[in-house]
């Protein structure tokens, strides 16, 4: 059973420090939404404050329209996968996943069947009676979600639950967790400092800021249209360049600056004045001495300082006034040629320049 979870301006506090400031977030029966953000913006704050592991100051939870913002952890409906997997290491594998259903007073026959329900759908055979403490990370990870799934919660929560395994791992269960979500149907908030994990997985990506939300949108909305510069730059496009634009119909004139000639670009948004450019390395491309002019595109005036084959092509760093730029190319240049890099005004995001 999935639910619907409204979160109405939550405000939660340590001591006297605010540290979710009127949070409001809609989430669908069904829906897979993460919670992204650097650490110390208020994720794991709110996911606790949906759990009732943390206080809320003021505001509203709620799931399928009933009030539950002061009701204890273990009347919500709600199962937590956590970072640590938090796994008892003295029992077995079934032990540990029958555990939930042991305290909600299920028969034997009940426990047995659903715990071999949930072996069977994670990929555990064999394992049930094997200690916790014999389990690879990966292992130990879907044993924790069994746990909280054993017990049918209307709402999942996770809590960075990969971050403990290795990399190659992580990209496998990530995609096991999203398939088994969508399978199941299950509301599921899940917090993450990654970029990608929030990509792969979520439905919905919300951005948080400081304690409260930057941006609310689907992974390709917030990726290609991020609403403000910190969005951009936590997205990945963290590069920044100041620029003066004015509007011509259809098209930005881009005056010429320190490091870039004068340009016309089409964008058909509302911008103009004094900007900053923000865009993302692999957006970029090579322009050298010979090349033909670039067209519709943005060319910052620089020189290669430094030059790296990392397989099948080669990434430079471009010094661009005070800064540096990586850009990747298949050609081998020598260090110290001068160079363009080169961006298509579809890979630039436009935002107005402090103190401008």
């Amino acid at each position: 059973m999935s639910a619907r979870l409204e979160i109405d301006r939550v405000e939660a506090a340590y001591g006297g420090t605010r540290v979710l400031k009127g949070v409001s977030l809609d989430v669908a029966p069904g829906e897979f939404v993460a919670l992204l953000g650097s650490s110390g913006c208020g994720k794991t704050t709110l996911l606790r404050c949906i759990s009732g592991f943390v206080p809320v100051a003021s505001g509203a939870i709620r799931v399928n329209g009933t009030d539950i913002t002061h009701a204890p952890p273990d009347k919500r409906e709600m199962a937590m996968v956590f970072q640590s997997y938090a796994l008892w290491p003295h029992m077995s594998v079934a032990q540990n996943i029958g555990y939930g259903l042991r305290l909600r007073k299920k028969s034997c026959a009940q426990i047995a069947a659903r715990v071999a329900e949930m072996v069977a759908m994670l990929k555990l055979d064999g394992l049930a009676e094997r200690n916790v403490t014999q389990l690879s990370g990966g292992q130990r990870q879907r044993v924790a979600l069994g746990r909280a799934l054993a017990v049918d919660p209307q709402i999942l929560l996770l809590d960075e639950p990969l971050s403990n395994l290795d990399a190659r791992i992580r990209e496998d269960v990530r995609h096991e967790i999203k398939a088994l979500q969508r399978r199941l149907g299950i509301t599921t908030i899940h917090v993450t400092h990654d970029r990608e994990e929030a990509m792969v997985m979520a439905d919905r990506i919300v951005i948080l800021d400081a304690g409260t939300i930057a941006q609310v949108g689907r992974p390709e909305e917030v990726y290609n249209r991020p609403a403000s510069a910190f969005v951009a730059s936590f997205m990945g496009a963290n590069n920044a360049i100041r620029l003066d634009l004015a509007r011509a119909g259809t098209k930005l004139r881009v005056a010429s600056g320190p490091h870039n000639r004068a340009a016309e670009l089409p964008h058909d948004g509302d911008v103009d004045g004094k900007v900053t450019a923000h865009f993302r390395s692999e957006a970029a491309k090579l322009s050298l001495p010979g090349d033909a002019d670039p067209q519709g595109a943005l060319a910052l005036e620089g020189r290669i300082v430094q030059a790296a084959y990392p397989g099948g092509f080669w990434r430079y760093a471009v010094a661009v006034g005070d800064r540096q730029f990586m850009v990747d190319d298949e050609r081998r240049v020598e260090v110290g040629v001068n160079a363009r890099v080169v961006l298509p005004a579809e890979a630039l995001h436009f935002f107005p320049a402090e103190g401008a």
